[in-house]
């Protein structure tokens, strides 16, 4: 009875330490987006980029990604999507949107890489950034402290690349004929531990 007694007490210790953990070492969160293609999942960048990172938040809290598209698809280079003018039936307009805000730019050392998420923005104004974002499908290094990177795709880049070879219109290489539209996004937040590993909420 002794050595069931210590193996409840050294379970019980082990969930009191897991449970300080996750207070002191906190989550990281993740961007989960659902499509019909398959899923993509995000991880932030809030140390690089943190008011980009809380922006794009409160955008998926509202909901605000479902039923936009990845309205620019190239294939080896990015898709892009998060623009609310997505949603209409007039492609003309898509990548013009956003939301009734901006966030200033948050420039870094992270380098656009394959999976590397980035903010969108008007060509002439960098602090433009608001709810559209791509996805890197390769290096582009000329994007380098260009655009804010805030965060890194760490599951479904194949999806990515699925998006990316969608059939094409014959006046435009980057824009799809059926833009893959976003069904569901939400936020979740990883825990690791020692001894325990990944867990999420």
């Amino acid at each position: 009875m002794r050595s069931l007694g210590t193996i409840i007490f050294g379970f019980l210790l082990l969930l009191v330490l897991a449970a300080g953990g996750l207070f002191f070492l906190g989550g990281t969160d993740q961007w989960v987006i659902e499509t019909a293609e398959g899923t993509i999942v995000i991880e932030f960048f809030p140390r690089e980029a943190p008011n980009h990172v809380k922006n794009w938040k409160k955008l998926v809290r509202e909901a605000f990604f479902e039923g936009t598209t990845f309205h620019r698809a190239a294939a080896g280079y990015i898709i892009q999507g998060g623009d609310p003018y997505s949603k209409d039936d007039n492609p003309f307009n898509d990548g013009l949107g956003g939301p009734e805000w901006t966030v200033r730019a948050e420039f870094n050392d992270i380098e656009h890489v394959r999976g590397i998420v980035s903010a969108a923005r008007e060509d002439r104004n960098v602090d433009t950034a608001g709810s559209q974002f791509f996805i890197c499908l390769s290096s582009i290094p000329m994007l380098n402290r260009q655009y804010t990177v805030f965060g890194e795709v760490v599951e479904g880049m194949d999806v990515a690349d699925s998006i990316a070879r969608k059939p094409k219109s014959a006046e435009d290489p980057e824009r799809p004929v059926d833009p893959v539209p976003v069904t569901q996004s939400s936020i979740r937040t990883i825990y690791r531990l020692p001894f325990i590993g990944e867990f999420s909420f």
